[in-house]
C-alpha cells in the first residue's frame, strides 16, 4: 500500500500559485520531504549547486547534507546505493543529471531495482525514484537530448511516467515518492523554465491519480496523443488546425508503464483516427504500442491507419540539426493531413 500524498499544512505555502513546471518540480520534492522525513535526494551536484537545471535549489540548506546528498559520478553507485536505503526503509529520489548517463545504472535499474519486490515474493519493497530530464530542444552536446523511456517502459517492475505541465510537475513526483513501486520519473528538461507553460498551481488537491492518463483538449475530427515535451506541440497544433475549422482532441499519456489507453480508446472510438507523437524515435517505441493496442481495441472505428509523428530512427543528431529531427507543429499538422485525407 502506497504511503499517502499530504497536503500542504494549511498556511504553509499558497493555496494557489503561478509556477514553470521547474519551480513545480521543487516544490513538490520539498513538500514531500517535509511530509516524510524518511525521504532521500541523491545525485550529481544537487546539494549544493541545486542541480544543474536548479530543481533542487535550496533543498540542501533547509533539510540538511543528510537528506540531499552530493554523490561522486556514479550513476551505477548512485542507484544502487539508492536500492540499499530502501531495503533499509528509505524512499530515495535519484537524480540522473541527463538522460545519456543513466546507462552505467541501467544494470542497477533492470537487474536490482525492477526485480527485488519480486525476487522476494513481495516481502521487500523498493520506494525508489529515478528523476530522469530528457528530451531535446536546448542545444546541447550528445548524450543530453535523448529520449530512451521506452527502454525502460520495457521492463516488468518498473513504473513509467512523465509529467508535462506545472500541476503534474507538483502532484506527480509527491506521488511518485509515497509510491511503494520503483519510478522512472521522466522529465521534459526543455520545457522546465519556459514561461509560456507558468500556470497556476492548486497545492491543496492532487488533480487525480497517478497512472492515468487524460484530455486535455476535446475535439472531435481526430486525435493526438502525446507525454511530455510533445504535449505542448500537440496543443498548440490542435489551436492551429482550430483556425482552419479542423477539431483536434489531445490527450496526455501521463503514464508510460503502466499505459493507461482507455481514455484514448474512447477517443479513437469517436474520431476515428489517431496520430501519437513522440521525440523518441518510432521503431520498438512507447507510439508503436499504442498503435498496436489502437488497433487491436478499435478496429472497426477506425476510418484510416494509426499514424505516428516522431524523431527519426537515427541516433540523435548535433544541435545545429535538432530542429529538423524533433516532432514539431508542422509534422503532426502534416501527419493529421494524412491521416484525414484516407
Amino acid at each position: 500500500m502506497a504511503a499517502p500524498v499530504k497536503s500542504p499544512v494549511d498556511g504553509a505555502v499558497p493555496a494557489v500559485q503561478k509556477l514553470t513546471i521547474g519551480k513545480a518540480l521543487n516544490m513538490g520534492l520539498r513538500a514531500a520531504m517535509e511530509a516524510d522525513d524518511k525521504v532521500l535526494i541523491l545525485g550529481e551536484d544537487v546539494g549544493k549547486l541545486g542541480g544543474v537545471f536548479r530543481i533542487t535549489d535550496g533543498l540542501q540548506k533547509d533539510f540538511g547534507e543528510q537528506r540531499v546528498l552530493d554523490t561522486p559520478l556514479a550513476e551505477s553507485g548512485i542507484i544502487g546505493t539508492a536500492v540499499g536505503l530502501a531495503v533499509r526503509g528509505f524512499r530515495p529520489v535519484c537524480e540522473i543529471q541527463f538522460e545519456g548517463f543513466i546507462f552505467p545504472g541501467f544494470d542497477q535499474i533492470s537487474s536490482q531495482l525492477a526485480k527485488l519486490h519480486y525476487r522476494t515474493q513481495g516481502r521487500v519493497k523498493v520506494p525508489v525514484v529515478v528523476r530522469v530530464p530528457y528530451g531535446g530542444g536546448i542545444g546541447a552536446v550528445e548524450h543530453h537530448s535523448e529520449s530512451p523511456e521506452s527502454l525502460f517502459a520495457h521492463i516488468a517492475g518498473l513504473k513509467v511516467v512523465s509529467c508535462s505541465n506545472p500541476t503534474d510537475a507538483y502532484w506527480m513526483i509527491q506521488q511518485a515518492v509515497a509510491s511503494d513501486d520503483p519510478v522512472l520519473f521522466f522529465e521534459p528538461k526543455r520545457l522546465y523554465h519556459n514561461g509560456q507553460l507558468k500556470s497556476e498551481v492548486d497545492t491543496t488537491t492532487p488533480p487525480g491519480p497517478l497512472f492515468a492518463s487524460r484530455v486535455v483538449r476535446e475535439g472531435t475530427d481526430c486525435t493526438l496523443v502525446a507525454y511530455g515535451p510533445s504535449v505542448k506541440v500537440c496543443i498548440d497544433a490542435a489551436a492551429a488546425a482550430a483556425e482552419e475549422g479542423r477539431s483536434l482532441e489531445v490527450i496526455d499519456l501521463r503514464t508510460l508503464s503502466p499505459l493507461d489507453l482507455a481514455p484514448v480508446f474512447e477517443s479513437v472510438r469517436r474520431t476515428g483516427r489517431l496520430v501519437a507523437v513522440s521525440e523518441a524515435p518510432s521503431e520498438s517505441s512507447i507510439t508503436s504500442e499504442i498503435a498496436a493496442r489502437v488497433q487491436q481495441e478499435c478496429f472497426y472505428s477506425l476510418e484510416a491507419p494509426v499514424l505516428r509523428a516522431t524523431g527519426f530512427d537515427t541516433p540523435y543528431p548535433p544541435s545545429k540539426l535538432e530542429e529538423h529531427y524533433l516532432p514539431d507543429l508542422d509534422r503532426v499538422l502534416h501527419t493529421v493531413d494524412r491521416a484525414m485525407g484516407w
